[in-house]
């Protein structure tokens, strides 16, 4: 039988404070979690906002699986937080947002962030917080081949479609009101509602980011009598949202998508999602990836650009 000491009285509290030490420093681990991640981390649940139809940004397959260039950096964000916090079985919920409802439904706590086709500006940054930019646009037309429109100018008196509750509802209803074009400003809940206006005659045109425009245009009958034209009136750029002043989270979130763009991954997504054939139709973007995105991916940030 091997003879084993008793532990002596100092090392027996040596070791109980060794023990008290590593249970304190455990509860403070669980404190450290504010905000967002606390909330994933006590309910085992993360709800995950998208869009449904804002292609080729985050949309639905023929399967009904959510996909885009902007979903797979809301993965990429998913597996962030399921590393973070040791949940590799975290149970990943979507809930679908359009524009008037995402601000609202995210600060009620209906779904924990949102990446999209969201626009990061000062007025919104009074309500949510963004993340690092995920893609910059500039607001442009798509109009029909034939009908002679070039600029704003041309559409004066005309009736001109926009998404209802996004910027570019504000900043076409400014410029009408500013140049007194007398525009009749016509405002669908969603891209795919403003493209059947335009497409079936009631409007001339269709303002939006010139992206989802040429994701409205790839699921066209005819892809080919629809063009973007004209100078943008903005540049925009797109963040995921989430909820104001949980810097936990959005310290995450950057870091997930900064290591994307300086790696080289958010180029292979760009590729994949603009300048080749993608679901559900094959159609192709044909967008080549432009200075300003370049630029991005060599140093990410998160300023708004307005």
């Amino acid at each position: 039988m091997i003879n084993q000491k008793k532990p002596t009285g100092k090392l027996t509290q040596l070791i109980l404070s060794f023990a008290l030490l590593g249970l304190v420093q455990s509860v403070a681990n669980a404190e450290e979690l504010t905000g967002t991640l606390a909330k994933i981390k006590d309910s085992g649940v993360i709800v995950v906002g998208h869009r449904e139809s804002s292609i080729p940004f985050s949309y639905y397959d023929n399967d009904q699986n959510v996909v885009g260039y902007s979903q797979d950096y809301s993965n990429l964000i998913v597996d962030a937080v399921k590393k973070e916090l040791n949940m590799p079985n975290l149970q990943v919920k979507y809930l679908p947002v359009t524009s008037k409802t995402r601000i609202q439904l995210l600060n009620n706590y209906t779904y924990d962030f949102e990446c999209g086709s969201t626009t990061n500006n000062l007025e919104r940054q009074k309500v949510v917080d963004f993340s690092d930019t995920i893609y910059i646009v500039g607001t442009r037309f798509l109009v029909k081949n034939d009908g002679k429109i070039n600029s704003i100018d041309d559409l004066k008196g005309k009736n001109v479609v926009t998404t209802a509750g996004t910027t570019s509802e504000i900043r076409l209803n400014q410029i009408n009101n500013r140049d007194n074009l007398k525009m009749r400003i016509i405002t669908p809940k969603d891209h795919s509602d403003a493209f059947k206006a335009l497409e079936t005659g009631r409007a001339a045109a269709f303002l939006m980011d010139d992206a989802l425009l040429a994701g409205e245009r790839s699921r066209a009958i005819d892809p080919t009598q629809w063009t973007i034209v004209g100078e943008p009136l903005s540049y925009e750029a797109y963040g995921c949202m989430l909820r104001k002043g949980d810097t936990q989270f959005k310290q995450l979130m950057d870091k997930a998508i900064a290591d994307a763009q300086t790696s080289g991954q958010a180029l292979e997504s760009y590729n994949r999602w603009f300048t080749q054939p993608v679901p559900p139709r094959g159609a192709n973007m044909d967008l080549e990836i432009s200075s300003k995105m370049v630029e991005l991916f060599a140093a990410p940030n998160d300023n708004a650009l307005d």
